[in-house]
């Protein structure tokens, strides 16, 4: 029998252990910090800073992880950790998430291919590069909780750190946290796997934190797409259809994703949906939507969260985005760790540079980078 043991909220393993929370400014890390001070443990939060000023000041609305309004964001975690009574420190991370995250988004748009920046963050920064360079600021922590909505538990058996969905489907997270480490996973602590959206915010008002009814923060270059391609950074060309016929013209490959059917700006007698974007010809390629239903895929980089590496097939859910729902499919491990996924029922839109999950039930298996649609068998 597996034995499990949970660490998403635990008593403090020894007297006073000392938690650093991630504080985005937000309702949930902040409500995060309140559960684990309130259970006993010695808290201080940690905000990243992320935003090197390229768009200006001006905020664009919303909260978001990036951009603008990160001022803001900053001010709120200080005014939250202030209330709580605990230390706030602010770690500066703009050079490696610049690198990291905004090169990355960036070139992967420019290469025709569709990135997560959300995992890649994950892993390279906020579980990364921000707790490595607080405790070289002397910041002293034994572990690292985030609000995000995920669970993890300690299987002796197999000897790893696991995660699982939260028990919230329309609040999992799990999809963002994929490409994790075991040793990242080792340090984590999620207190709010278990909750919902609206216990969240109830706790908020109890604890009476400001953010309590802050709206939900915006993802990653929600707004700030355009900003990120400078006028030399477009080139215009043309869209053809499954025939090589031009329909079209696109005003750059960075605006466009496959599976995309809005903004074309190609009339035709039924919906056209972006099927394939070649950087090489700068050219996009439209079809209807059964040319965007696709039985497989590959996908490379694999990081294997909750089991080992496997060595054969096997069953599993595969999610290929976040909003997904996870779909029946056999996984067949190759050379190099990489993967092949084939699907009981053909999926849409599956999108090169998009992360693929797999699972088994709610338990997060592993994840990679899809790197293209598999013909049919």
């Amino acid at each position: 029998m597996m034995t499990e043991r949970r660490n998403d909220l635990t008593a403090p393993a020894s007297p006073r252990e000392r938690i650093l929370v991630g504080m985005s400014g937000g309702v949930d890390s902040s409500v995060a910090a309140a559960l684990l001070l309130r259970d006993g443990f010695d808290v201080a939060g940690v905000t990243m800073q992320t935003y090197s000023g390229e768009m200006g000041e001006t905020s664009l609305g919303g909260h978001g992880c990036y951009g603008p309004g990160e001022q803001e964001e900053l001010d709120q975690a200080r005014e939250v950790a202030a209330q709580l009574g605990i230390p706030h420190h602010v770690v500066d991370v703009r050079e490696i998430y610049r690198r990291e995250v905004v090169d990355y988004y960036c070139s992967e748009y420019q290469a025709g291919r569709t990135p997560n920046p959300c995992v890649r963050c994950n892993r390279t920064v906020k579980f990364g590069a921000l707790l490595e360079q607080s405790r070289a600021a002397g910041i002293l922590f034994d572990r690292f909780a985030t609000g995000h909505y995920v669970r993890t538990h300690y299987d002796e058996e197999r000897a790893r750190h696991c995660l699982s969905r939260g028990t919230d489907p329309k609040k999992d997270q799990s999809y963002f946290l994929s490409a994790l480490r075991q040793e990242q996973l080792a340090q984590a602590i999620f207190p709010l796997g278990s909750m919902n959206k609206p216990e969240v915010r109830d706790l908020a008002a109890s604890f009476g934190l400001t953010v309590a009814e802050q709206p939900e923060s915006q993802d990653f270059a929600d707004g700030l797409h355009e900003a990120f391609f400078e006028e030399g950074d477009t080139s215009p060309g043309p869209i053809v259809d499954l025939q090589g016929r031009e329909v079209g013209s696109h005003r750059g490959i960075q605006f466009y994703t496959v599976g995309q059917r809005r903004g074309l700006g190609v009339s035709a007698p039924t919906p056209l949906y972006v099927t394939a974007i070649d950087a090489a010809t700068n050219r996009i390629t439209v079809g209807p939507k059964s040319a965007v239903m696709g039985w497989g895929l590959s996908a490379s980089a694999l990081n294997w969260v909750s089991i080992p590496a496997p060595t054969g097939p096997f069953g599993a859910l595969a999610r290929i985005r976040y909003q997904h729902k996870p779909a029946v499919a056999t996984v067949r491990p190759l050379a190099g760790g990489n993967v092949e996924v084939r699907f009981e029922e053909p999926q849409l839109a599956i999108t090169p540079g998009q992360v693929v999950v797999l699972y088994d039930g709610d338990l997060l298996l592993g994840g990679g980078t899809i790197e293209g649609e598999l013909p049919a068998e």
